[in-house]
């Protein structure tokens, strides 16, 4: 893994948030294996707090292709990618189809083995929020989330969980994989949450 050197045109340095760096390439981590996948059994389940809850099939859920989204990666470990170019749905399409109900205040995304992420339902509507089955064109690599990841841009990447299989909406916040590992609810890299201890009374009720 490459970096780039340590000054960046005001351009560029502009996108890097507080403690990150910009990295060339694609770092790879994750916790447990790697899944395989069945395209056959394969589904995402959409379900809790919304109105008509449902399960797509992986042929049903890339029918729903919105338009790609460009964007920046940053990791709480410290790298920062540039200009991704995700093909997928916008999760905010998923959220609709569903009609989600005035009291989902947050949304627990479900991966292979249990693994689990949550977010505030607000951060999760923004426009450049989508699950993703390609990356620059190409499909997803299976150590990079396929058949399909959640993308967030906005906040670190742990939250943009691997091989998800499932969004449930909670009317309470209910605290992922690393989360209840000291990790923080809304890991916005602009302002370093970074870690648990740095939440306030209030985390919790606040997107």
């Amino acid at each position: 893994m490459k970096l780039f050197g340590p000054k960046y045109p005001e351009e560029v340095a502009s996108r890097v948030p507080p403690g990150q760096r910009l990295v060339k390439g694609w770092p790879v981590l994750h916790y447990g294996p790697i899944p395989t996948f069945d395209g056959v059994s394969w589904d995402l389940e959409v379900s809790g707090l919304v109105e008509n809850p449902y399960t797509l099939a992986y042929a049903e859920l890339n029918a729903l292709r919105t338009p790609d989204v460009t964007a920046d990666m940053h990791c709480v470990t410290g790298w920062t990618t540039l200009d991704n170019d995700w093909e997928g749905v916008r999760f905010r399409t998923l959220a609709e189809k569903a009609g989600v109900k005035p009291e989902a205040k947050w949304v627990i995304a479900h991966c292979e083995y249990g693994y689990t992420s949550n977010l505030s339902v607000e951060a999760m509507m923004d426009d450049d929020v989508l699950v993703a089955w390609a990356n620059r064109g190409e499909p997803l690599a299976p150590e990079h989330g396929f058949p399909l990841r959640l993308v967030v841009p906005k906040r670190y990447a742990w939250k943009s969980a691997k091989w998800l299989r499932g969004l449930e909406f909670v009317d309470h916040n209910k605290r992922g994989f690393w989360e209840v590992r000291g990790y923080h609810i809304h890991a916005d890299p602009w302002v370093e949450e970074r870690y648990s201890y740095q939440e306030g009374p209030r985390a919790e009720l606040e997107p």
